[in-house]
């Protein structure tokens, strides 16, 4: 199994978040100073955002880098049986 591409799962965490939140695109989006489009982009893992950005985007979540990245390692975390990685529902 290959492993995904980072883009794809910090898109899907910040979407988990957002919609966690009960709250739309564009109320995430004007909080963080970005397009309702671009973050769209960045949900489906078509933009590999800079650091700066995500930044903007987990704060506007009332979340930080740290736990972004924590639930990115929650998802890569390696099948105990075959070593391989696996993606957590």
């Amino acid at each position: 199994m290959t492993e995904p591409l980072l883009r794809h799962l910090i898109g899907e965490q910040l979407r988990l978040a957002r919609k966690q939140r009960g709250e739309t695109l564009r109320q995430v989006a004007e909080r963080a100073g970005v397009s309702t489009p671009y973050l769209s982009e960045v949900e489906r893992g078509r933009k590999e955002p800079s650091s700066e950005i995500l930044s903007a985007i987990t704060g506007s979540l009332d979340t930080s880098l740290l736990d972004l990245t924590r639930g990115v390692t929650e998802r890569l975390a390696p099948s105990p049986s075959k070593g391989e990685f696996r993606l957590a529902a």
